[in-house]
């Protein structure tokens, strides 16, 4: 997912893509703790999104106390 398209989401949307990330990130963890993944590199494609999405939520916040 593109930052263009982060910023293009809505608060309610961003968080709901927040926590199904979130989600599939743990799951990702579990299933690689047990047998490894195909690529391991979604892992941390998944947690760079993740913090994608965190600091748009936050930008978002902070702009809106300004």
């Amino acid at each position: 997912m593109k930052n263009s398209e982060i910023t293009a989401l809505s608060a309610e949307e961003l968080q709901d893509k927040l926590s199904a990330e979130t989600a599939n990130l743990q799951n990702m963890r579990f299933a690689h703790a047990i047998s490894p993944l195909e690529n391991p590199m979604k892992i941390r494609e998944t947690k760079r999104l993740i913090a994608r999405l965190k600091t748009e939520v936050r930008r978002r916040e902070i702009t809106a106390n300004s």
